[in-house]
């Protein structure tokens, strides 16, 4: 007989934080899950709390700036070993401050067509995919 495991389901919401063309991608640091891999800077929110409010403030917290949040970019469900990841990333403009690192190893403004030469968590592949693609068709 088998036996099932059920995972943790975690809500996370990430920015895609844009300044003119470019967008900010985030390497995960040492003390983390997938460490070394690239990112949009995000959180984990529970069900109390609204994905926008969740991520004004995570982003407040984590890179000590505030963004006007935009439309949503992706929403992505990825399983990894410790849980199954629900993903919904929104477009950001900065509106006060700049970007800290407290959290992440280093930070890179890139084209949307420079995005791919990073490697990004599994997690956000289809945001990257789905800007690439927008960008391309723009262009």
């Amino acid at each position: 007989m088998f036996r099932i495991e059920s995972k943790k389901i975690i809500n996370i919401v990430g920015a895609v934080i844009t300044k003119g063309e470019e967008i900010l991608c985030a390497q995960r640091g040492n003390e983390k899950a997938l460490t070394g891999l690239w990112e949009f800077p995000r959180g984990k929110f529970d069900q109390e709390e609204l994905s926008q409010e969740a991520l004004q403030r995570e982003i407040q917290e984590e890179m000590h700036c505030t963004v006007k949040i935009g439309k949503q970019v992706e929403h992505t469900v990825c399983e990894y070993d410790f849980g199954v990841v629900h993903l919904t990333a929104f477009y950001c403009t900065l509106v006060v401050g700049i970007p800290l690192l407290t959290e992440h190893i280093p930070m890179k403004w890139l084209q949307p067509n420079e995005l791919s030469q990073l490697e990004w968590a599994p997690a956000d592949i289809s945001a990257i995919e789905k800007l690439t693609s927008t960008y391309q068709s723009t262009k």
